[in-house]
Formats: structure tokens, sequence, C-alpha cells
């Protein structure tokens, strides 16, 4: 019998040691990816500095950015738990704890927006790059336009602080991917001229980051987050099969949950909504995604 529980405890210790090595692997390679230098030339886009430009790219910064940089672009606490760790959104302007600062030309916005890449090299964290790297050189153009004159308001600084735990989860995939990993950085897709259009309702689809929770196929199934409920299908498979454009432009507008950007989308345009409905509709009708 005392040979059992020494059998038992040695491969006890084995399951423990080979946790442990887990555990210190995944921390040592998430670490590395982390602090991975990138050393990426971006392509030129012109930023025009006359009113309407700006107000655009205020425009297009309240659609895609401000859920988690704030309206006025201050920065939030994008998420802090106790098990997790801490990480902000940090504040854009040059107030106090911004980091427009760091942004000295063009060219460093641009690497952030399209790559995920700050100013130092680094990977920017959770930022949805791999989905802005479509954005046409008018709109990420615009949106600097915006940010390097956006009035300095004080707010949260970059922060980016991960348990142990998180670190594991980050290897998992848990938070996505680290878009800086994923983007092709020598090259930049075409876009679609702005119209209602199915094409141009794709691209929209694309930079919003619809597929991020909505499927490939945009067919719905089981939401990225745990706690998340399941994801409708988008596909005319699924509810929106029986509805029609107004009555999309509608819930659009008027709907609101913490599970779908609904206030951001909702700054769209009549056009764009009605380009993204162009598209949605025309899709093959799918059923809805069990994964």
């Amino acid at each position: 019998m005392k040979r059992v529980f020494k059998w038992i405890g040695i491969a006890i210790a084995v399951a423990l040691g080979g946790v442990v090595v887990f555990v210190i692997g995944m921390m040592l390679w998430v670490n590395s990816r982390l602090d991975r230098t990138y050393h990426i030339e971006p392509r030129a886009v012109a930023v025009l500095t006359d009113s309407a430009s700006v107000a655009e790219g205020k425009r297009l910064f309240s659609i895609y950015c401000s859920e988690c940089h704030g309206d006025n672009a201050a920065g939030t606490a994008f998420f802090h738990n106790p098990s997790l760790g801490s990480v902000n959104a940090p504040n854009l302007t040059r107030g106090r704890g911004g980091v427009a600062t760091l942004y000295h030309n063009t060219s460093d916005w641009v690497r952030a927006i399209r790559h995920g890449i700050t100013p130092e090299g680094k990977p920017t964290f959770i930022m949805p790059s791999k989905d802005f790297h479509y954005l046409s050189d008018a709109d990420v153009g615009h949106l600097v336009a915006f940010l390097r004159t956006a009035p300095a308001a004080d707010g949260v600084g970059r922060k980016r602080e991960l348990t142990t735990l998180a670190k594991v989860l980050v290897g998992m995939g848990a938070f996505g991917d680290i878009s800086a990993e994923v983007i092709p950085h020598d090259s930049v897709p075409p876009t679609p001229p702005r119209g209602v259009t199915a094409a141009y309702g794709n691209y929209l689809v694309t930079t919003f980051g619809c597929r991020n929770c909505h499927g490939e196929r945009l067919a719905g199934g089981k939401h990225p987050d745990p706690e998340g409920p399941p994801v409708p299908n988008l596909t005319p498979g699924g509810n929106l099969g029986s509805w029609d454009e107004d009555m999309f432009i509608t819930n659009i507008r008027g709907r609101r949950s913490r599970w779908m950007p609904f206030v951001q989308l909702g700054r769209m345009s009549d056009d764009e909504l009605r380009a993204i409905w162009s598209y949605l509709h025309g899709l093959p009708a799918l059923p809805t995604a069990t994964q």
C-alpha cells in the first residue's frame, strides 16, 4: 500500500511540475510577444487640415474608436479585474495622461491605427487594428486629422498590467489576436468607393469588426466572451430574413446592449447603414452557427 501511495505522490508531483512548466513557459512566450519591437514603415497617407476633414475624422472616431477611448478621446479603463489585471484604452489627447505627444508625425498615427504598433514599435493590446487595416487611405487620413487636433482632455494614461492567469489566457487566444502578429504589413487592401452598395457595405462590416463576434460567415453562434449571449445570425437565414431596410436601420438606432455597440454603429449615416443592409441582405441564407 505504501508503494501505491508513493507512486500516487510521484504522479501528482509530476503533474504539478508539468503545470508549473506550462505556466512559466506561457508567461515567457506572451511576454516576448508583447515586448517584440516591430520596424514597419507604413504607406504614406494624405492628411488634410481643413475643417471638413477634421469634422469627418471626429465622426469616424465616434464610430470606430469612442467605445474604448471615450467620446472625447480621453481614454477609459478598458477592464479592471483582480484575477486578470488592468488595461486602459489610453487618453489620445495632449491632456493629463495623454499619449498624443508620443505621436510625432503622421506615420506614427498610421502605424498605430493600421498596423497595431505603438510609436515605440511595440504591439498594441486588444486594439482591433487587424480590422482597421482595411480602412481606406481617406478614412485613415481623416482620423489622423482629428487626432492631431483633438482638444486636450484629462484622462487615463497607458496601463497594461496582466496577471499570470491573464497571460496564460492571452497565450491561449482568449483575448483574440495580437493584431501586429496577423496583419499583412507589406500590403494595404484596395477599398471600394463610398456609396449605397454591397461592396461598400462589406467594407463597413469589415472595418467595424462585425465578424469578430458574428463569425467569419456572419452566421452568428456562440459569443467569444464566455459570459456573452448567443450572437445573432446576420445572414437572411436569421431574423434579418424577415426584415426590410427600414426595420434594420430602426433596430440599429433604437437598441442598446452591453454586448453590441449599437450607439457607435448608429452614428453611421443612413447611406452607410443602407450599404450594410445591402451587403447583408445579399448574403446566402445560412443556418445559425453552433460554434
